[in-house]
């Protein structure tokens, strides 16, 4: 959980859907699991939003902690 979770509107996450979560196995499952195409498009899929999240995350905390051009040291083209 990240702390904007908590200050922000969160929807349910439309990456999971619980219906196609299979997961859990049981005893009787003893054959290899193995992945479908559609199921290696979904992990594609869900792999680059997960990169642009956190191209989004870290653009956010550099925002709040990077040094704006005021603060940067006052030396100007000048100096």
């Amino acid at each position: 959980m990240f702390i904007q979770d908590l200050f922000e509107n969160v929807e349910v996450d439309a990456r999971y859907d619980a219906a196609n979560d299979n997961s859990q196995l049981k005893m009787s499952d003893t054959r290899k699991t193995r992945l479908t195409l559609e199921q290696i498009n979904k992990l594609r899929l869900m792999n680059d939003q997960r990169k642009i999240e956190m191209k989004q995350k870290l653009e956010t905390i550099q925002k709040q902690y990077g040094m704006g051009t005021a603060a940067a040291g006052g030396a100007g083209p000048g100096m």
